[in-house]
Protein backbone atom coordinates (compact mmCIF):
# COMPACT_ATOMS: atom_id res chain seq x y z
CA UNK A 1 0.00 0.00 0.00
CA UNK A 2 1.46 3.38 -0.93
CA UNK A 3 0.61 5.33 2.06
CA UNK A 4 2.61 8.58 1.51
CA UNK A 5 -0.67 10.74 0.66
CA UNK A 6 -2.07 8.68 4.03
CA UNK A 7 0.25 8.97 6.79
CA UNK A 8 3.43 10.81 7.63
CA UNK A 9 4.97 7.51 9.62
CA UNK A 10 5.79 5.72 6.28
CA UNK A 11 6.05 5.76 3.03
CA UNK A 12 4.89 2.30 2.25
CA UNK A 13 2.87 -1.30 3.86
CA UNK A 14 3.25 -4.41 2.37
CA UNK A 15 1.19 -6.79 3.60
CA UNK A 16 1.61 -10.73 3.33
CA UNK A 17 -0.67 -13.82 4.82
CA UNK A 18 0.77 -16.90 5.62
CA UNK A 19 -1.40 -20.54 6.40
CA UNK A 20 0.75 -20.87 9.88
CA UNK A 21 2.87 -19.43 12.74
CA UNK A 22 5.62 -21.23 10.70
CA UNK A 23 5.28 -19.49 7.48
CA UNK A 24 4.98 -16.45 9.09
CA UNK A 25 8.36 -17.11 10.61
CA UNK A 26 9.54 -18.32 7.49
CA UNK A 27 8.79 -15.16 5.38
CA UNK A 28 9.90 -12.56 7.80
CA UNK A 29 13.10 -14.36 8.21
CA UNK A 30 13.82 -14.58 4.20
CA UNK A 31 12.87 -10.44 4.26
CA UNK A 32 14.76 -9.28 6.79
CA UNK A 33 18.00 -11.12 5.22
CA UNK A 34 17.36 -10.06 1.69
CA UNK A 35 17.36 -6.67 2.78
CA UNK A 36 20.21 -6.41 5.08
CA UNK A 37 22.18 -9.00 2.02
CA UNK A 38 21.14 -6.62 -0.89
CA UNK A 39 20.53 -3.09 0.99
CA UNK A 40 22.72 -3.36 4.28
CA UNK A 41 19.76 -2.54 6.40
CA UNK A 42 18.43 -3.91 9.23
CA UNK A 43 15.39 -3.64 10.80
CA UNK A 44 14.61 -0.05 13.03
CA UNK A 45 12.15 -2.24 14.93
CA UNK A 46 10.59 -5.79 15.36
CA UNK A 47 7.54 -6.37 17.03
CA UNK A 48 4.58 -9.17 17.24
CA UNK A 49 5.89 -13.17 17.51
CA UNK A 50 4.28 -15.55 14.84
CA UNK A 51 2.79 -17.83 17.20
CA UNK A 52 -0.01 -14.70 17.76
CA UNK A 53 -0.38 -14.71 14.10
CA UNK A 54 0.68 -11.73 13.29
CA UNK A 55 4.64 -9.81 12.60
CA UNK A 56 5.67 -6.25 12.09
CA UNK A 57 8.80 -5.50 10.60
CA UNK A 58 9.70 -1.71 10.26
CA UNK A 59 12.10 -0.36 8.07
CA UNK A 60 11.12 3.25 8.45
CA UNK A 61 10.30 3.82 4.94
CA UNK A 62 9.01 0.47 4.41
CA UNK A 63 6.66 -1.58 7.17
CA UNK A 64 6.45 -4.91 6.37
CA UNK A 65 3.05 -7.14 7.91
CA UNK A 66 2.87 -10.88 8.11
CA UNK A 67 -0.38 -12.12 9.18
CA UNK A 68 -2.32 -15.41 9.63
CA UNK A 69 -5.74 -14.96 7.65
CA UNK A 70 -7.86 -14.56 10.90
CA UNK A 71 -5.45 -11.48 12.35
CA UNK A 72 -5.43 -9.88 8.64
CA UNK A 73 -9.39 -9.75 8.74
CA UNK A 74 -9.23 -8.51 12.48
CA UNK A 75 -6.74 -5.65 11.78
CA UNK A 76 -7.87 -5.14 8.55
CA UNK A 77 -5.40 -2.74 7.76
CA UNK A 78 -6.97 -2.49 3.64
CA UNK A 79 -9.77 -1.34 5.20
CA UNK A 80 -8.06 1.20 7.93
CA UNK A 81 -6.46 2.68 5.30
CA UNK A 82 -8.67 2.44 2.61
CA UNK A 83 -7.70 5.51 0.48
CA UNK A 84 -4.17 4.31 0.48
CA UNK A 85 -3.54 2.93 -3.19
CA UNK A 86 -2.51 -0.80 -3.95
CA UNK A 87 0.44 -0.74 -5.54
CA UNK A 88 0.37 -4.79 -6.44
CA UNK A 89 -1.99 -7.23 -5.27
CA UNK A 90 -1.12 -10.65 -4.84
CA UNK A 91 -3.31 -13.54 -3.12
Amino acid sequence: MDMRQVSPITDYFIIVSATSDRQIKAIIEHVTTEIKKQHGVLPWHVEGDPSNGWVLVDYADVVVHGFLPERRAYYDLEGLWREAPVVVHIR
